[in-house]
């Protein structure tokens, strides 16, 4: 197993290698941030999927989380629109956590019978009129502050790696919530539901401009520390120096550099992450997991309680991919609430669990890193090859359009990956012990 993996990886790093030698650096660097980013994602899955056995396709709902952490972390406070509606807002925020709060302990703690079915009604039906004339009238005052250029309450001004751990926070907690209603669901059900959560939460975001300017995508968030941005370094004299010294391009050389510190700051992530998946799936506790997994009635017979563990690593498994989603908004500069698509956030994290083997960390990460790379290198290879295999078609429409659709031969390629692997290595190229 152990030959397996350092030969597997190994052929990956010789992918990356070839792409900056046969395309450019800038390109696979590029493609190796997106790859570790994956690799994260990947991980948060497989603990769902490879440690509990739970279907959820609601990861691109934690992701969408993570990012809005970032807006609300990191963007430039909007004091005048604050001051128009923002104590407003938190109140009728407040106010909806109160009646859902005071709903729930009346169900719990009434006897049953029509009685607490109706005061509940009542209190939420009631509560839900209160929150509306508090929150709305807030809502409408935010959002007419220069909605062209702000129309949102803004954030606290701190530095973007803070809004890393708060991303993960905001997805646990969106976790408990679902995991709290949708975990007693049967398998297929489960993954409607958390599918259907997903694109809530994708709609309210692109719905809340006071949030994060709705589909008005919010731009200008602050790069992580210690990342600068490239214009800095290239006025930056000893970088000038530098480059001069070596004969590189300032304008190329900064590229390279800001990227690979975001290698590195993504990697130090990912190996810590490693580090305590590690030791948590080798502890009494992973092992627990695992028997959960492949009988809950017999660990259950053992005392076990199912349904708890169940969502301890519901919430686990999506704050590490909340975390990602800040990770990925932090390094973009940017909110794009219509960027979030089952395909990209969901069922391509999906592949990469599969494709590297569900259960094993390792396994995680070599699919992240795999498969990333072959979603985007189709998008700079594929007009190249396509040009190269349609060299002796005459110039015209057919041509043309051959080019031109190459970059969207991805899925096909994915496809095909997917089902080479399935067939040869049905449990992953790194499948579990």
């Amino acid at each position: 197993m152990k030959n397996r993996a350092v030969v597997l990886f190994a052929g990956v790093a010789v992918l990356y290698l070839l792409t900056g030698l046969l395309l450019s650096w800038n390109v696979s660097l590029n493609i190796l941030v997106i790859g570790l980013l994956s690799a994260i994602m990947a991980l948060g899955v497989n603990m769902q999927w490879g440690y509990a056995g739970l279907f959820s396709t609601g990861i691109m709902g934690s992701i969408a989380l993570g990012g809005l952490a970032v807006v609300f972390v990191s963007a430039a406070p909007v004091p005048e629109a604050f001051a128009a509606g923002g104590w407003q807002l938190i109140l009728g925020l407040a106010v909806a956590v109160a009646v859902i709060a005071l709903a729930v302990a009346v169900w719990k703690y009434m006897p049953h019978g029509r009685t607490r079915a109706l005061l509940v009604a009542v209190i939420l039906i009631g509560g839900f009129f209160l929150y509306r004339a508090i929150f709305d009238p807030a809502v409408t005052a935010i959002e007419s502050y220069d909605p062209a250029t702000y129309g949102n309450i803004g954030g606290f001004g701190l530095n973007s790696i803070w809004a890393w751990p708060i991303g993960g926070l905001f997805a646990a907690i969106a976790a408990w919530a679902i995991g709290k209603i949708a975990l007693g669901l049967r398998e297929d059900y489960l993954a409607i539901a958390t599918l259907g959560i997903a694109e809530i939460v994708i709609t309210a975001i692109k719905s809340e401009d006071w949030m994060a300017r709705g589909v008005k995508n919010f731009i200008n968030l602050p790069r992580p520390w210690p990342v600068p941005y490239e214009v800095d370094l290239q006025a930056n004299a000893r970088f000038l120096a530098f480059c001069a010294d070596w004969g590189l391009s300032p304008v190329t050389a900064s590229t390279l550099a800001v990227k690979g510190m975001y290698i590195i700051l993504f990697t130090l992530v990912l190996a810590i992450l490693m580090w305590l998946l590690q030791r948590a799936l080798n502890s009494p506790w992973g092992r627990m997991m695992r028997a959960i997994r492949d009988n809950e009635v017999a660990a259950a017979a053992m005392g076990k309680d199912v349904k708890r563990q169940h969502l301890i690593i519901f919430i686990l498994g999506s704050a590490v991919v909340g975390m990602s989603g800040a990770m990925y908004v932090s390094m973009l500069g940017q909110l794009v609430p219509g960027e979030y698509s089952p395909l990209r956030f969901t069922f391509l994290i999906w592949i990469m669990v599969i494709v590297g083997g569900s259960g094993n960390n390792w396994g995680s990460v070599l699919g992240g890193l795999l498969v990333g790379w072959l979603w985007l290198i189709v998008d700079n290879a594929g007009p190249l090859v396509a040009a190269a295999l349609t060299a002796g078609m005459p110039d015209g429409a057919l041509k043309n359009h051959l080019i031109d659709v190459a970059p969207q031969m991805r899925l096909l390629t994915l496809g095909v990956a997917l089902l080479v692997v399935l067939r040869f290595s049905p449990r992953g190229l790194l499948p579990e012990k």
